[in-house]
């Protein structure tokens, strides 16, 4: 007799987000990307065809919309 698997069934929703990523200690945003998002934990699942789309944005030549100012703070300084 085979082992039963248990499917698992996560309750996801079609969101857009926004996608943040940190690279060469700067902070890259890309807004309205599609996801599926879990709406127990917030996690978020991006189709192969997104991720193939964000990394082509990231890592290649596009021009970003717009430019911003982030804060920085560090947690041990925090009171």
């Amino acid at each position: 007799m085979m082992p039963v698997t248990k499917v698992w069934s996560e309750p996801l929703v079609e969101k857009t987000v926004t996608y943040h990523i940190e690279i060469d200690g700067r902070l890259v945003l890309v807004e309205n990307v599609p996801a599926r998002v879990n709406v127990e934990t917030g996690e978020r699942y991006f189709a192969p065809e997104t991720v193939e789309r964000l990394q082509q944005a990231v890592w290649g030549q596009c021009r970003p919309v717009r430019t911003i100012e982030t804060p920085v703070y560090e947690y041990a300084a925090l009171a």
